[in-house]
C-alpha cells in the first residue's frame, strides 16, 4: 500500500513499527524486532546503537507499506557517542542506567539546584544525559577525547536512515543540556559543564525535523492518546508509571519532584510525573509468589478484597523511585499484613499502590496548574478493568481507554503526517485520528475509602526512611 503515513519507535525492548490510514488513522500494518540489554556492571545499562538500525530496518521492511511520511519516536536521554567519521565509540548508556549518581550531585553543585531548575525545569538524575557525559569525562578518558558528536537512540536512527542530524525540542529536554523554557540548547549549561555546542545536533520542533518528524517516547505517546492540549491527562500503566499533562505555560517545580519538558506540540510545554515501577511492580509479585497463573486470574483474586484491603499498603518503590522522592535508595514495604490476607490480599494492595503512586504525581501537576478534567490511559496494566476502576477512584478522574493501543508509534506515525501535509497541524491529526473507546468511571464508595488509603500511603515512605538509610 503506498501513501500509508509510518510511526517507528526505538523502544528499550525493541523496534516498533506502525501504518496507519491518513484518512481516519486506522492502524493498517503493524511489526516489531526486539533486541537485547546489556548490565556488564550493577546498575548499568547498556544496548549497541547498531542492534536499534537493524532491528528498525526489519520492522519498516515488515509492514510492507511505501510511506507518505515517517516519525521517529524513541527512549529519552540514551547517550550515543560517535567520532567524526560517524562511528560509534562504544555502547549507548540507557535512561535506566544508575552508574552517574556522582556526576548528578557534581552537576548540581557546579550549577547550584535552584539555578539548574531554572535553566533547564529539572534536577539531575542519573537517568539523564548531560551526567553520562561527564562519567565519560572522568572514567573513560580515551573515548571522550574522540567525541565529534552525540545523538540520543532515535536520532541515532535518523541519522542512519536519512543521514540526517538532527534532534526535536521534546527528547532534547531530557538531556539536561536544554533551555526548555527558551526551547533551545542552553549556553550556560554548555559552559558549565565545559561541553563543547558542536556535539550537539540542530534543535527543531517536533512536526519539523526534517526528514523525519519526532518526539521523546512519553511525547508521542501522548499525542497517540489525544493529549495535545489542556485536559486531558495521560495515564500510562507500563513497567513505569507515567502521569502527563499539557502545561497552560511553561512552569517547573521548585524542587524538581516532576519534569518540565517541550511538548511535541509546536510552542506547548508538558510536566510529567514518573514512577519507577507500576506494571512492573505485579509482574514482580507475580514471579516472587512462584504462580504461573496469569495476570487475568490474580486480579480476579484481588477483586475479592474491599478498597484498602483492611489496612494493607504496598509502598511500590522496588527500584528506588523518582517522582515525588527522587530517591535512587528508596525500597517498597508492605505494611499492615495480617492473618487474613492472602495472595489476592498482595494484589490488590499493589494495584492501590500504583495508584497512590500516579495521585502523588498528578498533585504535583495541579500545582503547575494543570487541571486535568480525564485521563488518557495506556500500558499492558490498562487491559485490567479492575485496576483503571481502583485508579480512577484514586486520582478522583474518569479514565478513557483509545481506540488504537500503539502508543509512542502511533504518535510518531500522527507527527508524520503533520510533516507530509496530510493534517494541518498537531491538533487536528489527534482530532481525525484520537477516538475514545470506553469510559471508566471513579467508584464514589472507593473514592471515600481510598483517600484514608493514601493518607497512610503517604506516611509509609518518611517512616521507613531512617531504616533504609542505615
Amino acid at each position: 500500500m503506498t501513501g500509508a503515513l509510518v510511526g517507528l519507535d526505538v523502544g528499550t525492548t525493541g523496534a516498533k513499527a506502525v501504518a496507519i490510514s491518513p484518512s481516519d488513522g486506522a492502524v493498517i500494518a503493524r511489526a516489531e524486532c526486539s533486541y537485547g540489554l546489556a548490565t556488564p556492571q550493577p546498575g548499568w545499562s547498556e544496548q549497541e546503537p547498531e542492534d536499534w538500525w537493524r532491528a528498525s530496518e526489519q520492522a519498516l521492511a515488515a509492514l510492507g507499506v511505501e510511506p507518505a511520511g515517517i516519525g521517529l519516536s524513541g527512549q529519552m536521554h540514551g547517550l550515543v557517542v560517535l567520532d567524526a567519521s560517524d562511528r560509534v565509540l562504544r555502547p549507548a548508556i540507557l535512561w535506566n542506567d544508575q552508574r552517574t549518581a556522582a556526576e548528578c550531585a557534581e552537576i548540581e553543585e557546579r550549577i547550584g539546584f535552584s539555578r539548574l531548575i531554572e535553566l533547564t525545569g529539572n534536577r539531575a538524575l542519573t537517568g539523564f544525559t548531560a551526567p553520562k557525559l561527564l562519567w565519560l569525562r572522568h572514567n573513560e578518558p580515551d573515548v571522550y577525547g574522540q567525541i565529534a558528536s552525540i545523538l540520543l537512540p532515535k536520532d541515532y536512527v535518523r541519522l542512519r536512515l536519512l543521514g540526517e542530524r538532527a534532534i526535536d525540542v521534546a527528547d532534547a529536554s531530557g538531556t539536561l543540556l536544554f533551555d526548555v523554557a527558551g526551547r533551545r540548547w542552553s549556553e550556560e549549561m554548555l559552559a558549565a559543564l565545559e561541553v563543547p555546542g558542536e556535539w550537539l545536533p540542530p534543535v527543531f520542533e517536533s512536526p519539523d525535523v526534517p526528514g523525519a518528524p519526532g518526539a521523546g517516547d512519553q511525547a508521542a505517546a501522548a499525542l497517540g492518546v489525544g493529549v495535545d492540549r489542556e485536559g486531558p491527562a495521560s495515564v500510562v500503566l507500563g513497567t513505569s508509571g507515567v502521569v502527563f499533562a499539557a502545561l497552560p505555560a511553561f512552569a517547573a517545580d521548585a524542587q524538581g519532584r516532576v519534569h518540565a519538558f517541550c511538548h511535541a506540540v509546536p510552542g506547548g510545554w508538558h510536566a510529567m510525573g514518573v514512577m519507577l515501577s507500576a506494571a512492573g511492580a505485579l509482574r514482580w509479585l507475580r514471579d516472587a509468589l512462584g504462580t504461573p497463573d496469569g495476570f487475568e486470574i490474580l486480579t480476579a483474586e484481588a477483586a475479592r478484597w474491599s478498597p484498602t484491603v483492611e489496612g494493607l499498603v504496598f509502598l511500590p518503590y522496588l527500584a528506588g523511585e523518582r517522582t515525588p522522592h527522587a530517591d535512587p535508595s528508596a525500597r517498597a514495604a508492605f505494611a499492615g499484613l495480617s492473618l487474613r490476607h492472602d495472595r489476592g490480599a498482595l494484589v490488590r494492595a499493589v494495584l492501590e499502590g500504583v495508584a497512590y503512586g500516579l495521585r502523588d504525581s498528578l498533585e504535583l501537576l495541579a500545582e503547575l496548574g494543570v487541571r486535568a478534567e480525564v485521563g488518557r490511559v495506556s500500558g499492558g496494566g490498562a487491559r485490567s478493568d479492575l485496576w483503571l476502576r481502583i485508579v480512577a477512584s484514586v486520582l478522583g478522574l474518569p479514565l478513557e481507554r483509545t481506540a488504537v493501543e500503539e502508543g509512542s508509534a502511533y504518535g510518531a506515525a500522527l507527527l508524520a503526517g503533520v510533516a507530509a501535509g496530510v493534517f494541518v497541524d498537531v491538533h487536528e491529526a489527534v482530532e481525525r485520528c484520537v477516538r475514545v473507546r470506553e469510559t471508566i468511571e471513579p467508584v464514589p464508595e472507593w473514592s471515600r475509602a481510598y483517600e484514608e488509603g493514601f493518607r497512610r500511603f503517604r506516611a509509609l515512605y518518611p517512616a521507613l526512611r531512617p531504616l533504609e538509610a542505615t
